[in-house]
């Protein structure tokens, strides 16, 4: 019997998907010492805070609510707060957690959250506080514990790390560079996540998956991976994130449009309209190259659905540069828009700049993309209409709802049969208050 059975744990995340897979992996890991998870930070025996350090939005709200736990710490000694994750890989993180917030008793960071059980069991004997930043993985970074958030979606790690060096980025810092599992284990966790488990769509997740395989013996391209996984039976879809421009091919947009398991949605940053930006972003490609992609995109797959990230006042940014990015909106039509301001992350070129952009100007352009961004979105909804899309069939408040890949539900009514979860052709019928109806074909 460990000293953590029967005890009950709290897992808080920030940050990307990457991170919400990894707290999937805390939460296995923390169940698999028999501990019970509850939602109540200040009751739980075990928090576990699994960080972000991408924006600076995200480390303050970490800060805060892990300083919030200090005095649920004084009056009950034997809880054990965790801090883990992005924050503390950075080059003075661990330090300034240390300092700033004495009370906390593990600091891990993001290469060694798999033995976060060997040092839980090392704290429950020595009770002594631990702090312990690699500079390397001590292991694989795969985990045989994993409890999921989501009974439809299953993300599933392909790559670590990023070799791109974005000049506003923190990634390569704190993750490293890129390393790929190999195909035969990302097969096989599919493969049962599918056959087994039930799964219906397959989220591969990486910093940058069109990178995948480029750093194996046996170099395996990522077009290559995903025909690969659409070999295995079972009525389920793929999806993808993040792809980088410059590393998307042709190759994969052959292989998209080709297999039907691969879901017809693709998150493309584009993280700014303007090629002297980009540029200074070091993005590797200018706005034509990522015209060209979405040309051949919808050309390819008339009917995808496309999302994006965008930067807004990155230093140096000019009324020039940020109409370039309004002007980009306008052209490509997103289904869906991630905007941003420019967060300044210490230990990345883009903070030395010296031509920083003020907050005021920074809020007035993110506002104003959003709101062209919410009037777009209006009028994409029309051209849903007589159109079919396979959608994955669920019930949501007891009425049948049919959604795309790209996340677009379309409500079936008068369906009466109790079948879901199963793919199915639906023709929209009706476009209302931005709403759609359609009929199973």
């Amino acid at each position: 019997m460990n000293s953590y059975q029967g005890k009950t744990f709290a897992v808080v995340t920030y940050g990307c998907q990457m991170n919400v897979h990894e707290s999937e992996k805390i939460r296995g890991i923390l169940s698999s010492l028999a501990m019970l998870e509850i939602d109540d930070v200040e009751k739980a025996d075990v928090v576990v805070f699994n960080t972000c350090c991408i924006r600076e939005g995200a480390e303050d709200r970490a800060y805060n609510n892990v300083a919030a736990l200090k005095k649920s710490k004084a009056e009950n000694p034997a809880k054990v707060i965790v801090i883990c994750g992005c924050m503390p890989q950075q080059k003075q993180g661990k330090y300034d957690l240390a300092t700033k917030l004495p009370f906390v008793d593990i600091i891990i960071g993001t290469y060694n959250i798999n033995a976060l059980a060997q040092y839980l069991l090392l704290y429950a004997v020595n009770k002594k506080r631990i702090i312990d930043i690699l500079d390397k993985p001590n292991s694989n970074l795969d985990s045989e514990f994993c409890v999921r958030d989501d009974a439809t979606n299953a993300y599933v790690n392909i790559i670590y790390g990023c070799n791109k060096f974005c000049t506003y980025c923190i990634v390569p810092y704190v993750r490293g560079r890129e390393m790929s599992r190999t195909p035969q284990t990302i097969y096989n966790e599919v493969k049962d996540l599918v056959q087994n488990k039930g799964y219906k769509y397959i989220t591969l997740l990486g910093q940058n998956v069109n990178s995948y395989g480029k750093d194996l013996k046996e170099k395996t391209s990522f077009s290559e991976l995903l025909t690969y996984l659409c070999t295995i039976e079972g009525d389920f879809k793929i999806k993808f994130m993040t792809s980088h421009p410059m590393d998307l091919g042709d190759d994969l947009i052959k292989t998209m449009k080709k297999e039907p398991k691969i879901a017809k949605a693709l998150h493309l940053p584009v993280q700014s309209g303007s090629s002297a930006i980009l540029k200074r972003m070091n993005r590797h490609y200018d706005i034509r190259h990522y015209y060209r992609i979405i040309r051949k995109l919808k050309h390819a797959m008339p009917n995808i659905s496309l999302s994006t990230d965008i930067i807004v006042g990155f230093p140096g940014e000019t009324e020039k540069d940020f109409n370039l990015t309004l002007k980009l909106l306008k052209k490509v039509k997103y289904d869906q828009v991630f905007a941003f301001m420019y967060s300044r992350r210490t230990g990345t070129p883009a903070a030395e700049f010296e031509d920083q952009i003020d907050e005021k100007v920074k809020n007035i352009r993110v506002n104003k993309l959003l709101r062209l961004q919410k009037i777009i979105q209006k009028e994409q909804v029309k051209k849903y209409f007589n159109k079919t899309y396979n959608c994955l069939i669920k019930f949501i408040n007891g009425v049948a709802v049919g959604i795309t890949d790209g996340g677009k539900e379309i409500y079936i009514p008068n369906y009466k049969y109790v079948n879901q979860n199963y793919f199915a052709n639906v023709k929209i019928e009706g476009v209302r208050n931005h709403k759609l109806s359609g009929v199973i074909k």
